[in-house]
């Protein structure tokens, strides 16, 4: 056990975090996303669901603050919201707090290529459809 690591983080998905450098991107996947097909590096968190585990990694892991949108949701179409899209906004504004934090759809046939060239993927078991996201890794300023 560590202290203020929530332990929803295992060892393969701190190791992907630390590994990770500014830019990296990270794939969340609900248990509908085919995640053992599209990613080299994939992390299951069986039996949580994504808003939990995007707390727990924003605990830990920076945002990048040098993008428009550092975190993308899979939206069922073009100028369409993801159902779960307030859920995130809402997890994001609770952790990172200060800033807002801009969440950006992304249809889903231009998702998944996206999500394909992220750094790692962790598959949860969200049954939420459209329940995939994408956020970028920022920076550690001194002192964090």
């Amino acid at each position: 056990m560590l202290k203020h690591i929530p332990p929803i983080l295992n060892g393969d998905l701190l190791k992907i975090l630390r590994d990770m450098g500014h830019g990296d991107e990270l794939t969340i996947s609900d248990a509908n996303y085919p995640s053992a097909s599209n990613h080299k590096r994939l992390v299951r968190i069986d039996g949580a669901d994504t808003t939990t585990v995007l707390e727990a990694i924003l605990t830990l892991m920076p945002l990048d603050e040098f993008v428009d949108s550092p975190v993308l949701v899979m939206s069922p179409g073009p100028g369409e919201a993801a159902p779960v899209a307030a859920a995130y906004q809402a997890v994001c504004d609770k952790v990172i707090g200060g800033k807002p934090v801009k969440i950006t759809p992304l249809p889903r046939f231009d998702f998944y290529p996206r999500a394909a060239q992220s750094y790692a993927c962790i598959a949860t078991a969200e049954r939420r459809l459209y329940g995939d996201l994408i956020i970028k890794k920022g920076i550690l300023r001194p002192g964090e």
